[in-house]
């Protein structure tokens, strides 16, 4: 039987994931946290230290992004200022115009590699990403929309991304829906309307005036520059309720991994299960997208980084977050630092090192047979 270029083989929901997640019957050891609710984490010995030291390593790219700039400050030196000390000029350059871009930087990227993780779970495929399978594509067009047709300002702009991103997450699981969403249709519905969405972003380019469409070329590649607490604050908003919320669906997401007869045996929900994660990993998406532009490929590779590391089964939720908080940061700290003066676009950086990965990870599906 032949299969799309990444998708898994089309075999029954019911079966078991690919390789790499759990069977059923399989037991993975570890410790349960349980919190009031139904929030609950599996801590695993090697993932207890990986998770930290991924954190860590987060905060610490991101002293340094503060750091950077035209007026360049040492790490002890922001560290100093963030701690209520420092000069006048150096407090107004930290709080006013870097730290807000360094905290968007880790939320956009703990937001996207939350989703990433989501998406690829729910789907069983490592190519199960926001921006592969047309959600990211989605926010864009609809900011696009925003920019090109209506001319609206900042504001508007987010919000068209928002719209777009929840009105392509919901065609997309309508379309994927047949007695249920099985993981390779949603890939391959999903891709799809990444496709039809791209060539929408092309027409609403060829029918703006030069003014806009340099205003939306900049956006649709992505961009931490000039960023300021009136994006970050609606994004805080967000993870703050929606990242609890796909957390304390962790345990359902693992066992949904295991195919859904085993899920439901254990008492799980698969479809309300998978409705209401995909859902917060769409509005993740969608809001991380208004703040920062559609940055590609963070949502790829940090779930498939955290897995690597952690050589845990499952989703791995919070090291996939924290994977793509150090994967956005790094990015922008090599996008400042690429060409001087000259600062590239942070999707950029992702993009050139996201599209190597994808080639990587292409060729080792096929070397492993499932392609």
């Amino acid at each position: 039987m032949s299969t799309t270029p990444g998708v898994s083989r089309p075999t029954s929901h019911r079966t078991g994931g690919p390789t790499g997640t759990p069977r059923p019957g399989a037991r993975s050891r570890g410790l349960v946290l349980r919190a009031p609710g139904e929030l609950s984490l599996r801590v695993h010995p090697r993932g207890a230290v990986v998770l930290p030291v991924i954190a860590l390593a987060a905060l610490a790219a991101a002293v340094v992004l503060v750091g950077t700039g035209d007026y360049p400050l040492s790490p002890a030196e922001v560290i100093a200022v963030l701690t209520g000390g420092g000069t006048p000029g150096q407090r107004f350059v930290i709080h006013e115009l870097r730290l807000p871009r360094a905290l968007l930087a880790l939320l956009v990227g703990t937001a996207l590699g939350l989703a990433g993780a989501v998406f690829q779970a729910v789907s069983r495929n490592p190519l199960g990403s926001p921006d592969i399978i047309g959600f990211t594509q989605g926010a864009g067009v609809g900011a696009l929309t925003v920019i090109v047709v209506f001319g609206g300002g900042a504001a508007a702009v987010s919000l068209g991304a928002v719209v777009g991103g929840l009105l392509t997450g919901v065609l997309v699981y309508l379309l994927a829906w047949r007695r249920g969403v099985h993981g390779y249709r949603l890939v391959l519905v999903g891709i799809g309307a990444a496709a039809i969405l791209t060539a929408v972003t092309g027409y609403l380019m060829t029918r703006a005036d030069i003014v806009d469409a340099a205003r939306a070329v900049l956006w649709i590649t992505g961009s931490l520059n000039g960023r300021d607490w009136t994006q970050l604050w609606p994004l805080l908003i967000a993870c703050v309720v929606l990242v609890p919320l796909i957390l304390s669906r962790g345990r359902r997401l693992t066992l949904l991994e295991m195919g859904d007869d085993a899920a439901s045996s254990l008492g799980v929900r698969p479809e309300s299960t998978r409705l209401v994660v995909l859902i917060g990993a769409v509005l993740l998406t969608a809001v991380a997208t208004a703040a920062a532009g559609p940055i590609a490929f963070v949502a790829l590779t940090a779930p498939q980084l955290a897995r690597r590391l952690t050589r845990t089964p499952g989703p791995n939720l919070l090291p996939a977050a924290a994977m793509g908080a150090l994967v956005l940061c790094a990015a922008d700290l090599a996008a400042q630092a690429a060409f001087g003066d000259r600062q590239l676009p942070v999707g950029a950086v992702t993009g050139m090192l996201g599209g190597g990965y994808l080639l990587w990870l292409l060729a080792v599906e096929r070397r492993a047979g499932r392609l």
